[in-house]
């Protein structure tokens, strides 16, 4: 494990208080209104119905208003409702309907994480992925399971897991599809490269072993200042795969980009 700066650590600390504090369902369920109403208007691309992107986007209102860890209780309240409410569900699509799911699932206004031990893997990232490039010279991967009975992976879980493992401090994980994973993994630049066909497609078969069955894929992106691991402010994301059972975790954080001390 790697030993944490007293920069980043308080920056982490700091991170994950914040929602807590700052939370707020009298902003945040009328934004997701406004929002909904919009995604339904004339001008929509679904027409009436609600697609995925215009969800994701509404859905972002308690995100960001809450913090990292998630919804709050009166937030979390209202999706519920909104999860019984049959003529909304009716309205988003089938990735749409998924998406609320994902989402409903992993924000459960649940503030204590639970025990998430993430351990490194044998094996270099360019070994387990079969082949080399940016992507793979540039990923830390780790991983490991919550014990039984102790809980199952969430927002708070799996960012105090990760900044407890990996150091930086980390934004809210979003669900992602597998193909929002490809995407992720092929077209985002690695200290101005683009990773390689064969490392991506690697890749993406060794993070879905892990929730091939749960399709359970969440994303999240990370910075931080001076890092133990390196001299320069840093920047990157990290993929979560969860199993069935939301006890095991696979973990691969990328390196994206260093940028400017201040």
């Amino acid at each position: 494990m790697k030993t944490l700066s007293m920069t980043s650590l308080l920056s982490g600390l700091a991170l994950f208080a914040a929602p807590a504090a700052f939370a707020s369902s009298t902003t945040s369920i009328p934004a997701f209104e406004a929002s909904i109403s919009t995604a339904q208007g004339p001008l929509s691309p679904g027409g009436a119905a609600i697609v995925r992107s215009e969800l994701r986007a509404a859905l972002e209102a308690f995100i960001y208003d809450t913090g990292p860890q998630g919804v709050d209780s009166a937030e979390r309240a209202y999706l519920t409702t909104r999860l019984n409410d049959t003529p909304f569900q009716q309205s988003l699509t089938g990735t749409a309907a998924k998406y609320y799911a994902d989402f409903y699932e992993l924000n459960d206004a649940t503030f204590t994480s639970y025990p998430l031990y993430q351990g490194s893997v044998s094996g270099t990232a360019a070994s387990l992925f079969g082949a080399t490039g940016p992507l793979a010279s540039n990923a830390d991967i780790r991983e490991g399971y919550i014990p039984n009975g102790q809980g199952i992976a969430n927002q708070a879980t799996l960012g105090t897991a990760f900044t407890t493992y990996f150091e930086p401090p980390v934004g809210p994980f979003q669900p992602i599809t597998v193909k929002e994973l490809i995407e992720r993994l092929g077209t985002t630049s690695i200290k101005g490269s683009i990773p390689t066909v064969d490392e991506v497609e690697g890749a993406v078969a060794y993070i879905t072993q892990i929730s091939r069955n749960s399709n359970r894929l969440y994303v999240a992106d990370w910075t931080c200042r001076r890092c133990s691991f390196s001299p320069w402010n840093t920047r990157g994301y990290v993929v979560a795969a969860v199993s069935t059972d939301r006890r095991f975790v696979r973990m691969v954080s990328v390196w994206t980009a260093d940028f400017g001390n201040d």
